[in-house]
């Protein structure tokens, strides 16, 4: 479906349509000024040759000072959905079954599809403000279970796991014998003060990305905090395949990790302005939707629609959203990303609930 809609947006575009494009998450803002110049000083000093699989020390020391963990129990990535590849296809086999809480981003489906384990989803509702129901995830757990992944904030919703939660799951976990792969992108510039599966239990995996925070999602930064045997397991594998991540890169996210609270200050502070401006707009609909814990998605339910043919009507008029079949059983819903700037946030969404009434 995801294909579909970019075809239809490249031909709408080919007529000369203008499309305001809320259906992919890639920030609008640019990577700041300093990142890419720490990279460029990396290429003329001639870092460009190749390196460790596990990741610069540097870097990974720095990431060990903000988890407080071991620096090596970490290992860098090219973006965080290499990280969670990597991890599903080395600890898990055919025959072997992962929980995913949903609604859920669809790679998380498609990884471990084409790897022939089974994903078990728990169903989520927009009634209860997406919450996880814990006694509904251990009932989904039996002996070929071996993983729990959490996208906490979300995606698509933008809701965060509240602690007492987080906290259930990891009992839960602990007790059953189950890992749990924590997909945080999004908790840096979260709302609301979210904490790390680590500050629970250091035996659970975190994955996280630079993409979001640093608006660097076409750098495929990312880096995963795991046991030391999994780690050399993903450094070997790291060597057969990718070799390493472009040491430039790294000293470009060194550089970014010195400028984080401020940069993640300010892309919060803008993507709060367009949540609070997104709800204002939306409330004069019919929608049902949850607000926005964290950057930056919106996913709003009507009972009226089917969100696969309301996306090629709304494509019509000019703006592209995803439907939410995308990310799960959920067809009477869809997500709109608040990755444009404001005016177009506005004429967008107002198009938007003029067609849904």
């Amino acid at each position: 479906m995801l294909y579909e809609i970019n075809e239809k947006i490249i031909e709408l575009e080919r007529k000369g349509k203008k499309i305001i494009k809320f259906h992919i998450g890639d920030p609008d803002q640019d990577t700041d000024p300093r990142i890419i110049d720490a990279a460029l000083k990396a290429m003329k000093q001639g870092k460009t040759k190749y390196s460790s699989a596990m990741g610069e020390k540097d870097l990974r020391d720095a990431l060990a000072e903000i988890h407080g963990v071991n620096a090596d129990n970490i290992i860098i990535t090219p973006g965080s959905k290499w990280a969670i590849f990597s991890i599903i296809f080395l600890t898990l086999e055919k025959g072997d079954n992962a929980i995913v809480p949903s609604p859920h981003w669809i790679s998380y489906e498609l990884i471990l599809k084409k790897l022939g384990i089974r994903a078990k989803f728990l169903k989520t509702e927009i009634d209860s403000e997406w919450k996880i129901d814990v006694g509904k995830l251990e009932s989904l757990i039996d002996e070929k279970t071996k993983l729990i992944i959490l996208n906490n904030p979300n995606n698509p919703t933008s809701k965060v796991v509240n602690n007492n939660t987080l906290e259930e799951i990891v009992e839960i976990a602990n007790n059953r014998g189950v890992t749990i792969l924590s997909d945080e992108t999004y908790s840096e510039i979260s709302f609301l003060k979210t904490k790390c599966i680590l500050d629970f239990d250091k035996n659970h995996i975190l994955v996280n990305s630079f993409s979001k925070t640093f608006a660097m999602t076409g750098w495929r930064m990312g880096y995963a905090i795991l046991n030391e045997e999994l780690k050399n397991k993903m450094t070997k594998l790291n060597q057969i395949t990718i070799t390493n991540v472009p040491v430039f890169i790294q000293e470009a996210a060194i550089k970014a990790l010195e400028l984080k609270k401020e940069i993640s200050r300010k892309i919060k502070e803008d993507y709060q302005k367009r949540a609070e401006l997104a709800c204002k707009i939306l409330s004069k609909s019919k929608l049902k939707f949850s607000r926005p814990d964290a950057p930056f998605y919106v996913f709003p339910r009507c009972e009226e629609i089917d969100s696969e043919k309301f996306v090629f009507d709304l494509l019509e008029k000019g703006v592209a959203i995803t439907p939410g079949t995308s990310f799960g059983d959920y067809r009477d819903c869809f997500r709109i990303s608040l990755t444009r700037p404001d005016d177009e946030i506005k004429s967008g969404l107002e198009k938007l609930v003029e067609v849904i009434g």
